[in-house]
This record gives structure tokens, sequence and C-alpha cells, in this order.
């Protein structure tokens, strides 16, 4: 259990949006297509054209139905969807606290695949950031697939911190830190791993803190997480990193990294989630090599 049962998270905006297509595996979809799929999530990119998708004129946008049905904390619990849902309001809840005029995302939840104005999302691309859009969007079963098919636990707080990261990525698009630390190239100390990184501590600042943001009522919106859960967050970050997923590939070559190895991607979330967002800034701020975990 994730959320508080009474929470009251009816005002949430998600939407759905999409239409049923071949998950990730099937007719296509080779080598290339496992690595975009272990390389999309939580990256804030769109390898959908790899994949043969590609952005769609006009896609995007806040078009979709709600999603209905999702009223309270417990719907969270029971259901994927609405877990997606209520993590909008508890983010929006906390972003709103820490980033003085704060314009919240949108959320779409994916079914099988719908265009955006950065690509085709679907679950063979993971969940990601559109900033045309200022709009993150999830496909759930992309959740199932971490399980199945690279032995990832994935379970609640795993896909809190899924989301958390790429509201990360929407505040980093918000104050302007994508403008000053632009695309630079690959490797340890690149632009792209530090925009990763800093986004991983955001996520985690949020869990630290997620009990501290409440509905009308003055309930949490969410429980404080287990260890059992923390080590279900940490394990999502550990499989997403760029030496996890080269040694996958069967080759290591830290040059080509963009998202930052295992260890680094769970030591930044660690950080955000024990001393808070201040010490996020130091992903951008200090020497490449004090990107890693201090040596034991």
């Amino acid at each position: 259990m994730t959320f508080n049962p009474d929470a009251d998270i009816s005002n949430n905006r998600t939407r759905r949006r999409g239409r049923n297509a071949a998950i990730a595996g099937g007719t296509g979809v080779g080598v290339l297509g496992i690595l975009a799929l272990l390389a999309g999530p939580l990256l804030g990119i769109d390898l959908s054209g790899l994949l043969g998708g590609g952005a769609a004129p006009g896609g995007g946008g806040t078009t979709g139905s709600v999603i209905e049905d999702c009223k309270t904390g417990q719907d969270a619990n029971e259901d994927v969807d609405c877990r997606m849902a209520g993590a909008q309001v508890a983010l929006d809840a906390f972003w709103e606290d820490n980033v003085q005029g704060y314009v919240a995302p949108t959320l779409t939840v994916v079914d099988g695949s719908t265009p955006t104005q950065c690509g085709t999302a679907s679950n063979a691309v993971g969940p990601f950031y559109c900033p045309p859009e200022q709009g993150v969007y999830v496909d759930p079963t992309f959740f199932d697939l971490m399980q199945q098919q690279f032995g990832a636990s994935a379970g609640d707080l795993a896909q809190l911190y899924i989301v958390g990261h790429e509201w990360g990525h929407h505040i980093q698009n918000l104050i302007g830190t994508m403008d000053e630390y632009p695309n630079n190239g690959t490797g340890p100390g690149s632009n792209g791993v530090r925009t990763e990184l800093q986004a991983d501590c955001y996520a985690g600042a949020w869990i630290g803190r997620m009990t501290e943001q409440t509905d009308a009522d003055g309930d949490p919106y969410l429980q404080k997480p287990t260890e059992a859960q923390l080590t279900d967050a940490l394990n999502a970050a550990f499989v997403v990193g760029d030496d996890h997923i080269q040694e996958q590939s069967g080759f290591q070559n830290p040059e080509s990294w963009t998202h930052g190895s295992s260890e680094q991607r769970q030591y930044w979330f660690a950080q955000g989630y024990q001393d808070g967002l201040d010490v996020c800034a130091g992903a951008f701020t200090l020497p490449a090599e004090q990107l890693d975990p201090p040596a034991a």
C-alpha cells in the first residue's frame, strides 16, 4: 500500500489517450527495439523513431478522455491508471510548494500508442516528458514489461519514482535548466547525464517528503515508504543505468553514456530522498568525478 486509502484524488486532471497496438517484442522489434525499451524510460527522450514511429503533425496536446472512477487513495492502490492519477495530484502539490509560479504539466495515460509532438508514445518507448507540450506520457503496461522481460520489481513505489522523474524533467524545462545546459554530446560528465541524475534527485526529494502533501481534509496523499518499497525504487534506477543497459547488450563504452550508471542513478535518487531538493543542483555544479557515490 502506497496511498492513504482515505486521500481525496478526485481533482486529478489525468487523461487517457491512444489506440490498441502491438507491444514491444512483436514483429519488427529486434535488438534495437530492446535497447530502446531499456533506454527510453526515465530519460525525457522519445526513441520511437528508432522503432519506425515518429512525430505526427498536430499530435499531442490535452485531447483524450478524463480518467474516471479515480476518487480515493484506495483506488490508486488498486488500479495502476488511478495510481498515475494520484501521483499527478501529489506531485503537483509538492512542486506548487517548491517552485514559484509552478505550471503543472499534462499527464496522459497511453492506451497502446498515441502521437505526440515528440514522436509516438507507447510502452516500447517507456514513460517520457515532451517539452513542447509540457506533457508527461505513461503507458502503464511498460511496468509489466520491466518485470517480465528485464527482471525489475517495478512495484508501486518504483512506478511513482518513474513518474516523479518525468515531473523532474518538467521542472528543468520550467525553470530554464534545459536551456542553460543544452545537449553537448555524450559521456559521464555530459549535460545529458547530468539532466537525468538531477531528475532522479528530484524524484527522490519528492518521495522523501511525500507524506507532507495533503488533501483538503488534511489527509496525506501518500504513506511513508517502507524499506522494501525503497529497495524497489532503487531497483528501477539500477535497471535503467547506462552501464547495465550496455552490459545486457554485451559491450561497455562510458563515452557513449547519456543517462548515467546504475550506481549514479541510485545515488542521486538517494541524495534527494535523504537531503531534499537543495542537493539536486550538484548534478550540474559538481565536476564529473564527483557525480559518482563517494568511495567507501
